[in-house]
């Protein structure tokens, strides 16, 4: 598949990573010469200089014979002429980056369909959705459905106290076999581990479970978490982010936002009716405290700055908030939310990046999903014809050594496998696999 990508930052950079581990025909287009020696060192791409919407440029990175073109800058109007010239040019498929959150409504979309561009991307959208998504279930860093909720896939921090700290993943699953789940993959640290039998469990480790959805509350007891309702929250920042998610949690919960700026208070509380608005300093305990601090279940920081973030998060989690989440704007921070006490650590770079990632898939895949901090993906196959899959046990079949299935899903029946267990046509399957497993993976389910 040939991919041109315009803008080689943190997204563009990223999602060419993430397609090198599979042999991609990609081209990175910016205007930063030393940003393209960077990546054209790390990374096995072609690299152009030059502004994406200029045709002389997108000639030069043979954007008209590409399967897909992706405006990837932190310029929005170079990301959509970018679109509109690549597919004027032949480009199969395009996508842009946008911020202007118009430009996603339906209206908006339909037009911009029409004049050539298949998809936008918003970064902030994707990062506010994440941030809902979280709260609905606080005892979590993670929380995904798969097949309409059949199955939910959750990743639990490892505290001092857990019943399952220092047991081996044999004993936990052998204590408790009423309860049908699979451990699909640990972080420990830095290091992404594929759980084997015999995996001792330790304090801090974050570990990530497929369960059918109605157990999950049993998952709570087993790994000794307590789920508690989240109702009011408290959101540090009153950026393009911070008002996107306060405008979509504002239906659910009792929010109130602080920002610094008594000019973008003015705006907020004027478009946001249903929140709180208040001009606070974003970084001062003292002042969050008289602003009800101690009262939040729940505390958001996603001001511009990474260190505030992270500092106001943990001073909220010492104050007694159930549940934190910071924004961070590098890549680096992104392993290490279970090992300084945040709950949850978000890039939305990263969110985006995963998100566009599902547009260059190959194969029968019905989802994905890539969780903070680890290598590898959630990705669900479906066996679409009668195969090899469908003709051995599945201890017959040379899965990738690391990759591991989690569950299968025939009909509306969840089935945990063993090695006696034959793949059906039409059954979809939930995989974790490490980036040098999932070219593999396809293969196997094309």
């Amino acid at each position: 598949m040939k991919i041109v990508i315009a803008g080689a930052g943190e997204i563009g950079f990223h999602l060419a990573k993430l397609l090198s581990f599979e042999q991609q025909d990609i081209t990175l287009i910016d205007t930063d010469q030393e940003v393209l020696d960077y990546a054209s060192t790390h990374l096995d791409v072609r690299t152009v200089h030059g502004d994406a919407s200029i045709k002389s440029v997108m000639d030069k990175a043979q954007a008209g014979k590409s399967d897909l073109v992706l405006g990837l800058t932190t310029s929005e109007k170079t990301n959509l002429i970018t679109a509109l010239f690549a597919k004027k040019l032949g480009a199969k498929q395009t996508i842009a980056r946008v911020h202007n959150k118009e430009y996603l409504e339906e209206m908006a979309l339909q037009t911009f369909r029409e004049l050539g561009i298949d998809s936008l991307i918003s970064p902030n959208k994707l990062a506010a959705a994440e941030i809902d998504r979280l709260l609905k279930k606080g005892a979590v860093t993670d929380f995904f459905n798969f097949e309409d909720g059949l199955v939910s896939l959750i990743g639990l921090s490892i505290e001092d106290n857990s019943p399952i700290a220092n047991h081996t993943i044999d004993e936990i699953e052998k204590g408790s076999p009423q309860i049908h789940f699979r451990p699909i993959v640990v972080l420990r640290g830095n290091k992404t581990l594929i759980p084997d039998p015999q995996l001792i469990l330790r304090r801090s480790d974050h570990i990530y479970f497929l369960v059918r959805k109605k157990e999950v509350n049993e998952i709570f007891k087993i790994v000794g978490k307590k789920e508690e309702t989240i109702r009011t929250v408290m959101i540090n920042g009153g950026s393009d982010l911070g008002y996107d998610t306060a405008s979509l949690l504002q239906r659910d919960f009792s929010v109130t936002l602080i920002e610094e700026s008594e000019e973008r208070c003015k705006w907020l509380a004027k478009n946001l009716k249903d929140v709180l608005v208040v001009k606070c300093a974003n970084n001062k305990l003292d002042q969050l405290r008289e602003e009800g601090l101690e009262e939040m279940d729940s505390f958001i920081s996603v001001t511009s700055d990474t260190q505030v973030n992270i500092l106001t998060s943990l001073l909220a989690k010492n104050c007694g908030v159930y549940k934190t989440i910071a924004l961070v704007d590098s890549m680096d921070y992104t392993r290490i939310s279970q090992n300084i006490g945040i709950d949850t650590i978000i890039n939305k770079k990263l969110i985006a990046a995963n998100n566009i990632f599902r547009f260059v898939r190959k194969g029968k895949i019905v989802a994905i999903t890539s969780l903070h901090g680890l290598e590898g993906e959630i990705i669900e196959f479906i066996v679409y014809k009668e195969n090899k899959l469908t003709r051995r046990p599945l201890g017959k079949i040379q899965f990738p050594k690391n990759a591991m299935i989690g569950t299968i899903v025939r009909g509306k029946e969840v089935i945990f496998p063993s090695d006696d267990v034959v793949l059906q046509k039409d059954d979809k399957v939930i995989i974790f696999g490490m980036p040098d497993s999932i070219s593999k993976l396809e293969k196997l389910f094309q």
